[in-house]
């Protein structure tokens, strides 16, 4: 797995599935520092978690949980706020529910938060999540009409991403405000046998210019 996050370069990193169970801020440290990163958003909750690289000052970080629903897993919202190069970004974490009426509130419920938080620093929303679920679905298409779809502005190579052995579906994605600039949203250049290896799921790298 640090080989693949190594691979991406990457100043900001969203994670989902991030240790959560026994020792798990020492996990998360040690993956993060494997990787050349830090753990930037606090909590455990929904497994989610924001890392920062070494441009990447932190500004704010707090973590957020959504509406429980019965019976589900309970999800959660990491956010922080970075600095790179003078460009403010809010960036949040986001791992949406099988049930699809949960995503469709989580979703909201997640662009809500981050919403008040860019406003709050002045700060270019960015939303890298595993949507579970499609583009021509009710979630997606909310996420889709609040901000843009990255790969869809700037698409690097098919966008597929589970399985990560097979990959044959798109329903992971980086969303960003639309004042941001998609230079290239796709995959990562890895080995597939890392990439397998890593999760089952591929990973998706933006690169976003924010500003002048």
């Amino acid at each position: 797995m640090t080989r693949v996050i190594a691979a991406m370069r990457a100043d900001v990193l969203c994670v989902q599935e991030a240790p959560r169970l026994v020792r798990w801020r020492a996990r998360r440290a040690a993956l993060a520092a494997a990787a050349g990163l830090r753990v930037a958003t606090p909590g455990r909750i929904g497994g989610v978690a924001v890392l920062a690289g070494p441009r990447a000052a932190v500004l704010h970080a707090e973590s957020h949980a959504l509406r429980g629903f019965l019976g589900l897993e309970r999800r959660a919202l990491a956010l922080a706020v970075v600095e790179i190069g003078g460009a403010r970004l809010a960036v949040g974490s986001l791992h949406l529910d099988l049930n699809g009426p949960a995503r469709v509130h989580h979703a909201a419920e997640a662009v809500a938060l981050m919403e008040r938080a860019a406003a709050r620093f002045g700060a270019t929303i960015v939303l890298g999540g595993d949507i579970n679920e499609q583009a021509h679905q009710p979630a997606w298409r909310y996420l889709a009409g609040r901000l843009a779809d990255c790969h869809a502005v700037a698409p690097k190579g098919d966008g597929l991403t589970f399985t990560a052995a097979r990959p044959s579906m798109r329903i992971d994605a980086v969303f960003a405000a639309r004042e941001a600039r998609v230079v290239s949203c796709g995959g990562v250049d890895a080995p597939i046998a890392d990439l397998a290896g890593a999760s089952d799921h591929l990973p998706v790298v933006a690169e976003l210019r924010v500003g002048h």
